[in-house]
């Protein structure tokens, strides 16, 4: 199957597992998440937000400059103040405009060129990688949201997306924390939810990471501290990668508190 085609179903489960979760009768919206000020109407805001965002980008990259002043002149404060104003939207409403805003982005996608740049808040993306990015904030956010109510994570094959995403930003997190990448690859070797290996990067890499694939895409989504987690780093440049990890664009993300992840600020 094609790359772009296997993300965008993926993208497409992930974001029902969390629909089914949020679309409950009787769920509580103002349920406080992890996210410092953020409930689960601020959680979902946002993705149906983002999904905006990068229609605007797959649709009409022309427009999207004037997307990045915005963000730019907003600072620390754009993703939040965004956040905010969805939030003050009924449920129903929100759970709609999340709904019909996924599904316009998803059918932009798969009828987009698959060799195609689109703008974004960071590198500009193919069709695979912005899917890959709607799938990785959903499961961010939507493991916020499953917090709020005492749920715990529920691995899936899914991760193998987000698992590479992490690998392929790592300079970019070097970077944006002012430091020069490491000239060469790291291996990255990974335990999945049904005991299989993935790995990246050559065999014979010296520095290295090992471990768990969820504890990994909760590291690179900045959802625990890899202190928190059994992640194994061989080597002083992937011990430092660990510590500063993060699989989302814009500035360096503050940790697990500020839960930030595809735009500047507070995302996923």
């Amino acid at each position: 199957m094609d790359a772009a085609v296997q993300v965008l179903a993926d993208l497409h489960a992930e974001s029902q597992a969390l629909d089914d979760l949020v679309g409950r009768d009787g769920l509580d919206w103002a349920a406080p998440t992890p996210a410092a000020g953020w409930t689960v109407a601020h959680q979902i805001g946002h993705l149906a937000w983002t999904d905006g965002k990068a229609l605007v980008s797959v649709r009409a990259p022309q427009e999207f400059g004037e997307e990045l002043r915005h963000a730019l002149a907003g600072g620390a404060d754009y993703v939040d103040a965004a956040a905010c104003e969805q939030a003050r939207k009924p449920a129903a409403q929100l759970l709609a405009e999340w709904r019909t805003g996924r599904a316009a982005l998803a059918d932009a996608l798969a009828k987009a060129e698959p060799r195609a740049k689109f703008p974004w808040y960071g590198p500009p993306m193919s069709v695979a990688s912005m899917a890959t990015a709607r799938l990785m904030e959903t499961w961010a956010h939507g493991l916020d949201v499953r917090e709020a109510f005492g749920l715990a994570p529920e691995p899936s094959e899914r991760l193998r997306h987000i698992a590479r995403l992490g690998v392929r930003t790592r300079d970019f997190a070097f970077g944006v924390h002012g430091l020069t990448p490491p000239a060469a690859e790291f291996r990255v070797e990974l335990r999945g939810p049904a005991g299989e290996l993935w790995a990246f990067g050559p065999e014979d890499a010296e520095q290295r990471v090992s471990g768990d694939a969820l504890e990994f895409c909760l590291v690179v989504t900045q959802r625990r501290d890899r202190g928190d987690t059994s992640l194994l780093a061989v080597g002083p440049d992937a011990d430092a990668w660990l510590r500063i990890a993060q699989a989302f664009a814009g500035p360096p993300g503050r940790g697990r508190g500020d839960d930030a992840t595809t735009t500047p600020g507070k995302t996923a």
